[in-house]
């Protein structure tokens, strides 16, 4: 069985063989052999894009079984056959029916078969073929970006590559000139040009300048055909900045500049500003001042706002107009990134010249010095001088200037300057150990106008010998009973509210009162300390418990100052090794450490304690006597004022003074205090007591007592009721504006004389009105 590819005919030494290819499970047993060619073709080709209104032909099959009798029936399968492709059965001619684009599909593969129309058996095997589109020219190149964007430095040397731009062809690169793209420029002649075969960009001028032009559009073409008549062509736009470099040096836009300055500028205080300017960007713009000469080299500096670009010039030195009125400053401006390469253009740099000039401003006076020192002896007198402040006017005018001291510094009144040269002198004595420094505040003034300043001043006061030496810890020790002659028993010291130059220097030796019959001597060490040694042998505490021993202390100072300290010495039993054994009570607490302040404030606690809690007790035994009855409305033996006016001095009836002068006779009827009564339970109405005097009191009383008797929420049993009984038959009557009558007409009040001695005040001051009014 052979196939279409193997009917193809295949040259070999310049001999014709027809191949034949069997299947795979025959292919060991292929065999090659001489025999007329079986199918004419292997491969078919078609023109894409088609535009006749017939269907394109594209070849014919054919079989060597095929004698033209009709028997012989083609069958095409593969790739759109049926739809895309159709084969006449009987010829086997093949057409396309659409119109095929190669960019789409660039071949197609097909099978095809010989079979016998009666019975349907294969003439031939199915042979393999392939439909091949031929391509037509019918893309244009299409650049990889509508736009490019790129960058070159300003002054570039000629040809020096800026960006390369690439255009692709849809059309077969192997057939033909469809896909050969050639580069061409459009616009940006004469700036740039480009490579035809790679598309680079290049610069085609030297010298471009970015000062005068940053920004270029070039529109590139890429044509097909290899750029011939007829080819198909795509454009894209390229955008070209220039970048700086520094090629242009710092200038200064004039050559003198003029500032003006108070004198009372602060150091560090701008006073202008001065610019360069640069024609470069960026980094390469950036500049430095500096000034390089001038007679204000040392009192301005300068320095560069990195923001501004700026020259800051600034007060270096504290500015005088009494001494310079003007300052000629030569700054100078430099780049700070060069380019070797540009550096022939010239100097990168520029020069210019500023004056200052300094501006008057009234000053306060300046003192000689910014502080004084100043030394006086603590025994100096009153009114002494210690030292003098001078200061003077810095302006032009010379104002006189007026000394006196600032008080919140010196608030003692120790001290006081002469207002007129500045002397400085005592008001009071000094005492150095008190206060050994002074720091006090001088202030000037000018008269007109009033400017001030101030200084301080350091007084030391120095010190004199007028203190004497005393001890300087010790003033008790011990000494045991069995002490031997000799013995030293205490080593003291000293000490002196002086501070001599030299250093303290303590001479010790024994009072000469006390050297006579001496039991102890006093050896000095020659070390600002002196031993205390015993002068006998054997001591009795219970002969003499204590000794004194007086010891005088000098020092070694002008005019020498001594004082005799009394050195306290208790005998105590010791064992043989000097172990203290037993003292006295006082000893014992003197060896504790304990000074006399400290016993006598140890006691007076203990006794507070004492009496702390002796208090303490006694309210606790009188907080164990409780009453009978324990509330906070127990008044009984309380008196009660029960508010009663009275009837006036003829009134009789308020009360039965005959019973509360005899309490006895109703002591038969007296209830417990303790106990509830016996009236609660139930409550009796007693029948009101009747007399012939004084009826209606002891009426009402009676019924008072009856019903508080018998209401348990009434007080205390024992407690007496305020009944506000007011009685009757008072001459003055009422005093009472109730029930006075509603007019505003006068009253008389004469009839108040009547009633006695107790109302005469009354009387004076009514009856004293009317007259007044009258008259």
């Amino acid at each position: 069985a052979q196939t279409a590819r193997g009917n193809g005919r295949l040259k070999r030494h310049g001999e014709d063989y027809d191949a034949i290819l069997l299947p795979l499970s025959e292919r060991g047993k292929l065999t090659l052999k001489r025999s007329k060619r079986g199918w004419m073709w292997n491969q078919f080709f078609l023109l894409e894009e088609y535009t006749g209104s017939d269907y394109q032909y594209v070849g014919k099959l054919h079989s060597d079984q095929d004698r033209g009798d009709g028997t012989v029936k083609y069958i095409l399968n593969g790739d759109g056959a049926g739809s895309l492709f159709l084969i006449d059965e009987n010829s086997g001619d093949i057409h396309a029916t659409k119109r095929l684009d190669r960019e789409e599909k660039a071949y197609y593969t097909l099978r095809a078969q010989a079979v016998n129309k009666k019975t349907g058996w294969p003439l031939e095997p199915e042979s393999e073929f392939i439909i091949k589109i031929h391509d037509i020219n019918d893309n244009e190149p299409k650049f990889s970006k509508d736009v490019y964007t790129a960058s070159v430095p300003e002054m570039s040397d000629v040809g020096t590559s800026v960006i390369q731009v690439t255009a692709t062809d849809a059309d077969d690169a192997t057939y033909g000139n469809s896909a050969k793209v050639v580069y061409s420029i459009l616009q940006g002649q004469p700036y740039f040009s480009v490579e035809p075969d790679t598309g680079i960009i290049r610069t085609a001028l030297s010298n471009m300048n970015r000062e005068s032009r940053e920004n270029y559009q070039v529109v590139i073409q890429a044509k097909d055909m290899a750029g011939q008549m007829g080819g198909l062509s795509g454009t894209t736009t390229v955008s070209i900045t220039l970048w700086d470099v520094n090629d242009n040096p710092p200038r200064f836009p004039q050559g003198v500049y003029q500032f003006s300055a108070p004198e009372s500028t602060e150091v560090g205080s701008p006073v202008g500003k001065i610019k360069a300017t640069d024609a470069d960007v960026g980094k390469n713009a950036e500049m430095d001042y500096s000034i390089i000469g001038g007679d204000g080299i040392d009192v301005f500096d300068i320095v560069t706002d990195t923001d501004s670009q700026e020259g800051v010039i600034t007060v270096k030195k504290p500015l005088d107009y009494e001494k310079k009125k003007m300052y000629v400053l030569k700054v100078q401006v430099e780049n700070i990134h060069l380019d070797p390469r540009f550096l022939s253009k010239g100097p990168f740099k520029d020069t210019a010249t500023v004056k200052i000039t300094v501006e008057d401003v009234d000053e306060p006076p300046n003192f000689e010095r910014p502080s004084y020192v100043m030394e006086v002896k603590e025994d100096a007198p009153i009114g002494s001088i210690i030292g003098s402040v001078s200061a003077t006017d810095p302006d032009a005018s010379r104002s006189p200037v007026r000394y006196s001291i600032d008080r919140r510094t010196e608030m003692h009144w120790l001290f006081n300057v002469h207002a007129g040269n500045g002397s400085i002198f005592t008001l009071e004595a000094l005492d150095r150990e008190e206060h050994s420094w002074h720091n006090i505040s001088v202030v000037a003034t000018e008269f007109n106008p009033k400017q001030s300043s101030r200084v301080p001043v350091y007084i030391r006061v120095l010190d004199i010998n007028d203190n004497a030496p005393t001890f300087a810890d010790v003033y008790e020790t011990f000494v045991c009973e069995n002490a031997k002659d000799g013995q030293r028993i205490q080593t003291v010291s000293a000490m002196d509210a002086d501070e001599p130059v030299g250093g303290h220097k303590f001479f010790f030796s024994l009072a000469p009162e006390a050297s006579v019959k001496a039991n102890f001597s006093v050896r000095d060490n020659r070390d600002n300390t002196a031993g205390i040694l015993t002068r006998r042998s054997g001591f009795n505490r219970l002969q003499q418990s204590s000794y004194l021993v007086p010891v005088v202390i000098s020092d070694g100072d002008y005019p020498m100052q001594s004082s005799t300290n009394t050195l306290t010495v208790h005998v105590c039993a010791c064992d043989r090794d000097g172990n203290m054994k037993a003292c006295s009570a006082e000893a014992l607490l003197r060896s504790a450490g304990l000074s006399t302040g400290a016993l006598v404030a140890i006691l007076l606690c203990v006794i507070i304690l004492l009496m702390i809690v002796v208090l303490f007790a006694a309210l606790r035994r009188q907080k164990k006597k409780e009453p009978l009855i324990i509330s906070k409305e127990d008044v009984r033996d309380n008196v009660v004022s029960y508010n009663d006016e009275g009837g006036g001095e003829e009134d009789t009836q308020a009360f039965d003074i005959g019973t509360l002068r005899n309490p006895e006779a109703i002591e038969d009827n007296k209830q417990r205090r303790d106990i509830v009564p016996e009236s609660l339970y139930p409550p009796v109405r007693r029948a009101p007591v009747t007399s012939r005097e004084n009826t209606d009191v002891r009426d009402f009383i009676s019924q008072r007592l009856q019903d508080n008797d018998a209401d348990p929420t009434a007080p205390p049993y024992d407690s007496l009721a305020t009944y506000a009984y007011e009685g009757n038959g008072s001459v003055a009557e009422s005093l009472s504006s109730l029930g006075s009558a509603t007019t505003e007409g006068d009253h008389d009040y004469n009839y108040l004389t009547d009633w006695g001695p107790r109302f005469r005040k009354l009387a004076d001051m009514y009856g004293g009105e009317d007259s007044d009014r009258e008259s």
